[in-house]
């Protein structure tokens, strides 16, 4: 009987690792997991909140009435915790968020909930919406450009849709709202005029056959110089967005989706998603001889007839233009060219200047911002000054001393 017990055993055993792990069967018929089982969460820089250790595992889920939460163990302390950060809510944290957009899109309470009760099948109270508005009403900046918005655009209209088919499906968003209070009624943003006009074309005018076999951004052989760049870690609402959003995606590949319609509903500064832009050789040899900037290649290859790529995150904030892109493990990540180009390419397509882009990616941790323009152009320090460019207008370097011109 024992010789049977232990075939038995040994056939399960072989069964196992067979299929896919190395896995034991221990007296106590618990089976220990795959060594080569990858986890992966939602979050990529996830880590315990009692130890804050980086080793953990999946320990089955917790059911609660309305949904189900994934839990995890620490391996070094042994404790078991999740990743939602926002406790004690009855309803799941997706139908929260959607909740909280239809309200800045300018549906009034009672309208948010009978479309979610629509779509979902969730009965809600306006009185919950409304505590789920002032919890969140330090993250969700639109909240007080909401009134000025109702009264240019229905809540239908606040927001331009347009599904690309360019190899792969992209969403594109444009808020027409928040960009006519920035640009309009803010005096500092009035030169980003050509902006607003090339996003309203997109739907209609975007070349998409430019998009199916041409190079993107991400895998362009171009390079630059980087001696005289500066890279600034900080964190701001950006990484706090990320924070708050992800913890309610099932889905990794859903991150960038939930994180762009989160994040051009409710935040105060983000304009446009999923912005499609290309630059053509002729734009870059333009860029090289006339205005001088630094571009290599490796060697022995011509440039690229064409690029194109697609910008996460479109901003407009403190006077400039943010191209932002949304990179898991952020810290690991440097796609310095990738949006170099992209600052390139949106520069030639709206006429603005280099010198008002700033590019940036980011995580739920970190976010890295640096000038492209510190990244292309490289003044010669042989070169005497001849003019001062400033906003105000043209200086001239005085040649001598005692000239002096007003």
């Amino acid at each position: 009987m024992k010789n049977y017990l232990q075939n038995i055993k040994q056939a399960i055993s072989k069964n196992l690792t067979h299929f896919g792990g190395n896995s034991k069967i221990s007296q106590t018929r618990v089976v220990s997991p795959s060594p080569i089982r990858e986890v992966k969460p939602m979050t990529d820089s996830i880590k315990c909140p009692y130890c804050f250790s980086t080793s953990f595992q999946k320990r089955g889920f917790r059911q609660k009435k309305l949904e189900q939460v994934q839990l995890y163990l620490c391996k070094d302390c042994k404790k078991t915790f999740t990743l939602q950060i926002t406790k004690g809510k009855h309803y799941p944290l997706a139908i929260m968020l959607n909740a909280i957009s239809l309200y800045n899109l300018g549906y009034s309470l009672e309208q948010v909930c009978q479309i979610l009760q629509q779509r979902n099948g969730q009965h809600l109270q306006p009185t919950s919406v409304s505590r789920w508005l002032l919890e969140t009403k330090e993250l969700c900046r639109f909240e007080r450009m909401r009134p000025y918005a109702l009264k240019k655009y229905r809540p239908r209209d606040m927001i331009i849709h347009a599904t690309l088919a360019h190899r792969q499906l992209y969403r594109f968003r444009f808020h027409r709202a928040k960009c006519d209070l920035i640009i309009g009624d803010d005096f500092k943003h009035r030169r980003f005029g050509p902006l607003q006009e090339f996003l309203q074309m997109v739907p209609s005018e975007c070349p998409h056959q430019y998009f199916q076999d041409n190079q993107r951004a991400s895998e362009s052989p171009l390079t630059f110089s980087k001696r005289q760049m500066i890279v600034r870690a900080k964190q701001n609402y950006a990484t706090k967005l990320a924070t708050f959003v992800l913890q309610s995606v099932t889905n990794r590949r859903q991150r960038h989706e939930a994180l762009q319609k989160f994040m051009i509903a409710n935040d105060s500064v983000t304009v446009a998603t999923e912005v499609p832009v290309y630059i053509t050789k002729d734009d870059i040899e333009h860029l090289q001889t006339q205005l001088g900037f630094e571009i290599y290649g490796e060697p022995q290859a011509e440039l690229p007839k064409l690029i194109t790529g697609h910008i996460d995150i479109l901003q407009i904030r403190n006077g400039q233009v943010h191209i932002l892109d949304y990179k898991p493990n952020a810290k690991k990540e440097q796609p310095i060219e990738q949006l170099t180009l992209y600052a390139m390419a949106l520069s030639r397509l709206t006429g603005l200047r280099l010198f008002e882009f700033k590019c940036a990616w980011f995580d739920e941790e970190n976010y890295f911002e640096f000038f492209p323009l510190h990244v292309l152009y490289k003044p010669k320090k042989n070169r005497r000054r001849r003019k001062v460019y400033t906003r105000e207008g043209v200086y001239t370097i005085n040649q001598t001393d005692k000239k002096i011109t007003l």
